[in-house]
């Protein structure tokens, strides 16, 4: 006989399998079922949420994240959870409430840096660079650099200790880590998270003092003294907060809980990250951390199309062919690959005859090297982009380069090039069909298909046109707006609504105290998280 709980956990267990296969509506009809089962297991109310982020509908799975949450407020691991999908659905603020529940007495979000919490900062300047704020995303890029900054000045005590104590094997491990440690993972995304700020900021520069100053004469009087008005109440009240947060770290160094003195920290002057915007040469500061990903992370393809990128932008011809060459080699049939390729021949050849020595010279390099790409053996750029489009002809993300590219070449084909998009199909993928047909398309595929027609192409019309075609293919996503994107928050049994993102977060201690239950008179609570368990 088998126990009640059996059909829950096998119910959790199809749905997860439905959800590896894309097909987002049977999982949450499964887990939907498994919760309306036996609605007081937390890990239902996790899974649900995962489904729904792959799903497109981030919002939803941040709530269903803060529900599971808040059914054991002394889980750490649920809490770092909740947290990393509230930042995916970009709720930065209710994220670091969250966050800082398990951190330290006194200034609870340096503590988070402190910490080395890479992953929490890495999420918090994805999310900003999501929203345009190019300060806030650049404060944490750099923030987890400066952990591996701190790993690498560390390793200098260790050295006279090793060989004082004779602990050589130690010491080996120890020097074999430092030589691969910007090639870790989470460096690699804070460097080419602080590349993608730095050449944005180049593509967009900041007003000057003196821009802003024109722009206010021109003002009338009225409203040019109101408008400084604000900005001096803005910068007094920025200055009150700075003298209340230094405040707070002075009367901070009185004795804990523990009844030890805690260190005052230095009171961080660019919370924000303004300063770090107001840089004279965003492509050199980039160029700093792209020489790291080329040391260190050469066999990325993100690597070498951030050089492409950035070398483009700084007019170094050949250290971009350099990136181009890469591309090809790690894999040719890449989409980004082939645009690479495209642009840089088509930039080359609109360029004028060479005049001096050192462009003569770079000419003759070029010529010499392109026989060695067989891509370009006898053919026009045209006829390379054809040839990749016969290729890879059932691919979206393929068939998108191809149109973007036709479009870059022949500007006067723009129709032919957006109906090569919208004549894509959405294929059943190949292989056992009894649990149901699964497409092709990827939701992020979509997105970016979406983001090429209303930007490169600048079709409003067509992109709307798309937008509505793919809210079919992902009902739940919230960017398309499919019809199940507003309801899919819903927790069967349960008529509690989701956080707002600025809301309240009761911390565990606040929830362990109101969940209590008397036992002989005795009310039994947990005073302290750092005796509560974790996961």
């Amino acid at each position: 006989m088998e126990p009640p709980s059996t059909l829950m956990w096998t119910l959790l267990l199809v749905s997860q399998h439905y959800d590896r296969r894309s097909q987002y509506d049977i999982a949450l009809d499964k887990i939907d079922e498994a919760i309306l089962h036996t609605p007081t297991v937390i890990d239902l109310y996790s899974i649900k949420g995962n489904i729904l982020q792959h799903a497109g509908n981030f919002s939803a799975a941040a709530a269903l994240a803060d529900e599971a949450r808040s059914m054991d407020l002394a889980d750490r691991y649920l809490n770092s959870e909740c947290v990393m999908q509230m930042l995916q659905a970009d709720q930065v603020g209710l994220a670091e409430k969250t966050a800082v529940l398990f951190t330290k007495d006194g200034d609870q979000h340096n503590n988070l840096h402190d910490m080395q919490c890479m992953w929490y900062e890495l999420a918090s300047g994805e999310s900003y660079f999501r929203q345009g704020d190019l300060g806030r995303a650049l404060k944490n890029f750099l923030a987890v650099e400066k952990h591996y900054t701190d790993m690498t000045e560390d390793q200098f005590d260790f050295h006279s200790y090793c060989l004082r104590k004779m602990t050589l094997r130690a010491y080996v491990s120890m020097l074999k880590f430092q030589d691969r440690l910007h090639a870790h993972e989470y460096f690699h995304k804070a460097a080419a998270g602080a590349i993608r700020c730095y050449m944005k900021l180049h593509d967009s520069p900041l007003k000057s003092s003196a821009e802003e100053n024109d722009e206010l004469s021109k003002l009338p009087a009225a409203q040019r003294k109101k408008l400084r008005q604000k900005q001096k109440k803005a910068e007094a009240r920025a200055k009150r907060e700075a003298e209340e947060k230094q405040e707070d770290e002075t009367t901070s160094t009185n004795s804990s809980k523990s009844g030890k003195k805690q260190q005052a920290r230095p009171v961080d002057l660019d919370p924000h990250g303004e300063k770090l915007v107001q840089v004279e040469d965003p492509l050199a500061e980039a160029t700093k951390y792209l020489k790291l990903l080329q040391n260190n992370s050469s066999d990325s393809l993100e690597t070498h199309i951030l050089s492409f990128e950035l070398n483009m932008r700084k007019q170094k011809v050949l250290l971009a062919f350099q990136a181009v060459k890469q591309l090809i080699k790690l894999d040719e049939n890449n989409p980004d690959s082939h645009r690479s390729l495209i642009r840089f021949f088509h930039r080359i050849n609109n360029l004028p005859a060479p005049g001096t020595d050192s462009e003569k010279l770079i000419w003759n390099v070029l010529e010499a090297e392109r026989p060695d790409l067989r891509q370009l053996h006898g053919k026009s750029l045209v006829e390379v982009n054809i040839n990749f489009l016969e290729k890879h002809n059932a691919s979206l993300t393929h068939r998108a380069a191809a149109a973007e590219m036709m479009y870059l070449l022949e500007p006067d084909k723009k129709l032919q090039a957006i109906k090569l998009i919208e004549d894509s199909t959405n294929n059943t993928a190949s292989g056992n069909g009894v649990l149901g047909p699964i497409k092709e398309w990827g939701i992020q595929d979509c997105i970016d298909v979406h983001k090429l027609l209303d930007t490169v192409f600048a079709d409003q019309d067509v992109a709307n046109r798309w937008k509505v075609r793919c809210a079919e293919y992902f009902p739940c996503s919230t960017y398309f707006e499919g019809v199940k994107s507003a309801i899919t928050a819903h927790i069967p049994g349960s008529t509690s609504e989701s956080s707002p993102e600025n809301g309240d977060v009761p911390s565990p201690q606040a929830k362990l105290e109101g969940d209590t239950h008397s036992l002989n008179g005795t009310v039994h609570v947990v005073d302290d998280l750092s005796n509560l368990s974790m996961r």
